[in-house]
């Protein structure tokens, strides 16, 4: 079986896009590239993925966008959380803990 990188978990994306934003709001390219260097170059998250669910995260609620000024000097659409968000990624990271702790036990046991 050939090494590559990991595949995202369905939902997990938009966990970690909250999670981003909830550091600091920023631009799409900016949250794919925290993203890839908070993983240590393992999950880099492209555009056809990353977009699809900042607007899919907005249309709930849980983010807002306002046009601002990117590093760059372009200008960006700049996402940060809403309270609604925060309340969601605090329930999120709960599930994420006990699903994690879980699948390490089945691993574990063997």
């Amino acid at each position: 079986m050939k090494k590559g990188k990991p595949e995202l978990l369905h939902g997990t994306l938009e966990l970690l896009i909250l999670k981003t934003l909830a550091v600091q709001p920023m631009h799409g390219w900016g949250i794919s590239k925290h993203i890839q260097q908070i993983s240590e170059d393992v999950l880099e998250i492209g555009q056809g993925s990353l977009y699809p669910a900042l607007y899919r995260l907005e249309d709930r609620e849980w983010i807002k966008a306002k046009w601002g000024v990117a590093d760059t000097g372009r200008r960006a659409k700049v996402y940060s959380l809403t309270k609604r968000g925060m309340k969601h990624l605090a329930t999120e990271e709960a599930n994420w803990e006990a699903f994690s702790l879980a699948v390490n036990r089945v691993l574990g046991s063997v």
